[in-house]
């Protein structure tokens, strides 16, 4: 992924208002990030937890998305996988819940999908980040096949949120 500006983030939001976008807590270690090992940017808001985001860049253009995070519940630490990546967690992945853009938003419609809690996908699928023992299952695809699974899915993530 190609490194962001703050203000290149809170342009690309698709599914909150331009007031949102620009009050919301963009991380402030962007210099920082691994953006050759990433194909989004996914962070959660120390300051709100239940609140997280991801931008992916899509035709050539970054969307943002706002997301809710289901809170952690019971307690109980059972294996869950991530839709996007395809990584176990025990306890590390969470509900992620997008306002629809546009209208359907605004009128209270969402789209969810399982994730990795830390919305570390990219390095999860890369081996960069360990989710622990039996987090990667055992696939015959190559590194780059994984990531354009990972892509696609998000990509698809994000149709669902921006389509009519």
């Amino acid at each position: 992924m190609e490194p962001l500006t703050e203000q290149e983030i809170r342009a690309a939001f698709v599914n909150c208002s331009k007031g949102a976008a620009k009050r919301l807590n963009v991380p402030r270690d962007l210099a920082e990030q691994p953006w050759a090992d990433l194909d989004y940017l996914g962070w959660r808001d120390p300051q709100a937890p239940d609140r997280a985001y991801l931008v992916i860049a899509l035709d050539g253009r970054p969307r943002a998305l706002a997301m809710r995070a289901s809170n952690a519940g019971s307690g109980q630490t059972r294996r869950s996988m991530c839709s996007m990546c395809l990584t176990t967690h025990s306890g590390g992945v969470s509900l992620m819940v997008a306002p629809r853009a546009g209208r359907a938003g605004q009128q209270g419609n969402s789209v969810g999908a399982y994730m990795c809690s830390d919305l570390a996908c990219s390095l999860y699928v890369r081996g960069k980040k360990d989710a622990g023992v039996g987090a990667r299952l055992h696939e015959t695809i190559t590194l780059e096949e994984k990531v354009r699974r990972t892509v696609a899915n998000l990509a698809a993530f994000v149709a669902k949120v921006t389509t009519a």
